[in-house]
């Protein structure tokens, strides 16, 4: 395990508290000294963070701004601070590695070729401006051929190019131990270098042994709790995660994106109220930046996506079905916003996705059948909309509908892995649930049960999709409609212990649990579907009303 003394870093960048105070640079890298001062604070709080460098203190202080935006992922607003380092001082070398880096998200999609061509121009400019004589540390070159290694060989697969960003921060971390940020950068290359059919997290464990510790020395850095999150953002994780979810938000408040993240431990835990909160709060930073002529107006799309997800678990209908109308619309909107924003093309998928998923949750079979791509819609935005045909056809039992869906998806995974790589999503999961219902729809649920459990048997190691329905809560309805309730109880027990208080899995387990003669069990989960519905006071649901009335009658 790496290890990091907190001497080395006398004086941590605290963004919009007070002064800013920069840090004494690592050892070994005297030449950034001279330039440390003290600056006024910038009116954002993304917490603290220390990047010494070579360039004078005015550049320095946006450079810093544009690491810690960096850290909670607001992108365009780093490319801004690193645009204005460069403005400041055009000999800044490590402001242009900043502006390739703002084009490199690790963690969301590859940059595409206009994002590929700035990286390149930048790196190159940073090599040239950092080559001896320059006065450039030997710390910051080291970040600069890291990244270098990633932008450089146009025919060099992705894969490739970002295991070599990993092998060469993996080195610079060792140089070069008390930097926090080579650090946290590490880790994130980490996990960004997980190879698409890694089901270990053998990547994931090296990334916490990098973090954690670094963590409870330096609570108040955004990029080890983001990071984190990240790394716990899967079901055998998700409590080691849960710390720094609850104070991430509090630690860069400016960033939408930093308080949506919390979300994904709450909702990987089943916290419904605190995972409704922390998306509210993010959609209402969203907004402000918007009004305010910022960036991160939509970030809003995603914090929705886990909202209404969220609200329906709780059986908040009526909270979640605006939402869903509305993001049509709202895509929108974001898309003709003027500038660059991070995730503002998405909205296509995000509705996709939502009205699927509505459907899907409220057991709406027939209009799940009727859904096709809304408007704006590029193939690879479309692959939502076959897999809920594809349940839909199984529930139905619409054999043509479910082939006709299962072409339309294959064809929707093909654009995905030509504009996302291999690893697009999780594609062979879903494959095999669209072959499971399609052999229910089919008339065999032999088949069926054997294709959702595979897709079962490989989700339970990483976990479902941020917004989903469990393989195995699908493979135990389809047991529970083929009067198998003991075998299906079994497997809604394991769909919750991986993907706690999922409001439909806790309304079949019962039925199955009832089935099966298990009234002592069967209760239990009508209490808590009463516990976490309060007792169905928002919800239209018969299923909810009958639990709650069969939990108000023990």
């Amino acid at each position: 395990m790496r290890s990091t003394s907190r001497a080395a870093l006398c004086g941590l960048l605290i963004v919009g508290a007070g002064s800013v105070a920069l840090a004494q640079p690592p050892a070994g890298d005297a030449h950034a000294a001279h330039h440390h001062a003290e600056l006024s604070a910038p009116p954002e709080q993304l917490g603290h963070i220390t990047f010494p460098t070579s360039c004078h203190a005015k550049a320095q202080h946006s450079i810093e701004r544009g690491i810690a935006w960096l850290h909670s992922f607001g992108y365009t607003e780093a490319r801004s601070q690193f645009e204005a380092a460069v403005r400041d001082e055009p000999g800044c070398a490590i402001a242009h590695w900043g502006i390739a880096m703002s084009q490199f998200h690790e963690l969301w999609e590859p940059p595409d070729a206009q994002a590929l061509e700035l990286g390149r121009t930048e790196m190159a400019k940073a090599r040239s401006l950092s080559a001896p004589p320059a006065r450039v540390s030997a710390r910051e070159r080291r970040y600069i051929e890291a990244l270098s290694a990633f932008y450089e060989g146009t025919d060099v697969p992705l894969p490739k190019r970002t295991a070599a960003y990993e092998a060469r921060m993996d080195a610079l971390h060792a140089a070069f131990p008390d930097d926090i940020e080579a650090a946290a950068f590490d880790a994130l290359a980490i996990l960004a270098s997980e190879p698409p059919d890694d089901r270990s997290l053998e990547h994931e464990h090296r990334a916490l042994a990098i973090l954690q510790p670094l963590f409870l020395s330096y609570p108040q850095h955004p990029g080890l709790a983001h990071y984190i999150i990240h790394t716990c953002d899967t079901p055998a994780l998700a409590p080691e995660g849960l710390q720094a979810a609850r104070v991430y938000a509090q630690l860069a408040p400016a960033s939408p994106h930093a308080l949506h993240m919390p979300g994904h431990i709450f909702a990987r835990l089943g916290m419904w109220p605190e995972d409704i909160e922390s998306n509210l709060a993010s959609v209402a930073a969203s907004r402000r930046a918007e009004a305010a002529g910022q960036p991160g107006a939509a970030h809003q799309m995603h914090a929705i996506e886990f909202l209404i997800y969220a609200y329906l678990q709780v059986g908040q209908e009526d909270d979640a079905r605006p939402l869903v109308e509305g993001m049509q619309s709202l895509g929108t909107h974001m898309k003709a916003m003027p500038g660059m924003d991070d995730m503002k093309d998405a909205g296509p998928f995000f509705d996709n996705e939502l009205r699927v998923v509505y459907a899907m949750e409220m057991h709406d079979w027939s209009t799940l059948a009727k859904l096709q791509p809304g408007s704006g819609s590029q193939t690879y935005h479309t692959a939502p909309i076959y897999w809920g045909q594809a349940v839909a056809a199984g529930h139905l039992g619409d054999a043509t509908l479910a082939a006709a869906a299962l072409k339309g998806y294959e064809t929707a995974l093909e654009a995905l892995r030509a504009r996302y790589g291999e690893g697009a999503g999780a594609g062979t999961i879903r494959h095999n649930e669209i072959l499971g219902w399609k052999a229910l729809a089919e008339g065999n649920p032999e088949d069926a049960i054997g294709h959702l459990r595979a897709a079962a048997d490989e989700q339970d190691k990483v976990g479902q999709n941020e917004v989903d329905i469990p393989a195995r809560e699908m493979l135990g309805d389809v047991l529970l409609s083929a009067h198998r309730p003991q075998e299906a109880l079994a497997e809604y027990r394991v769909a919750l212990r991986l993907s706690p208080n999922r409001l439909n899995a806790l309304l079949s387990a019962a039925s199955a649990a009832k089935q099966a003669g298990l009234e002592d069990e069967a209760r239990g989960y009508d209490r808590q579907v009463a516990a976490q519905t309060h007792g169905g006071a928002h919800s239209h649901r018969a299923d909810v009303a009958q639990a709650v009335a069969a939990a108000q009658a023990t």
